[in-house]
């Protein structure tokens, strides 16, 4: 645990993790529990926003858009941490790339302990510190 490749390892699981997990949602057709659930998913799926240029999805369409990006970003984040070890980087590559994925994947984190709820955010929280560690010990 005193080196820094085990700990851009784990962050680079967790990153994978974190993408398979959060794309099980693509496959999960979320239920109504009552009246006001059914009509915010109807509304949701249905309406339309007219934003230009014959743009005009739905805040489903958004929503989806949003989720694919935020696991398409995770995977990324991972398989570039394990093409690097793989291909033996050097520190000094590494170190970059480090400093780099812990901004971003930092910023995520506080914009999802902001405004998501605790099974991203815990994800998030570890990926980070792994990064944070890994940093430390490069």
């Amino acid at each position: 645990m005193k080196n820094y490749t085990f700990w851009l390892k784990a962050a680079s699981v967790l990153l994978l993790l974190t993408a398979c997990i959060h794309s099980l949602s693509f496959f999960n057709d979320p239920a109504p529990a009552n009246d006001t659930e059914k009509q915010l998913i109807d509304l949701m799926d249905n309406y339309k926003m007219a934003l230009g240029a014959g743009f005009q999805p739905s805040m489903t369409d958004l929503f989806n858009a949003m989720s694919a990006c935020f696991s398409l970003l995770y995977l990324f984040g991972g398989l570039l941490n394990l093409y690097l070890l793989r291909k033996k980087a050097g520190a000094d590559l590494l170190l970059g790339v480090i400093k780099i994925e812990t901004l971003v994947y930092g910023t995520t984190f506080l914009v999802f302990l902001c405004l998501t709820f605790l099974p991203p955010i815990v994800l998030a929280g570890l990926v980070v510190v792994c990064l944070a560690m890994a940093w430390w010990r490069v």
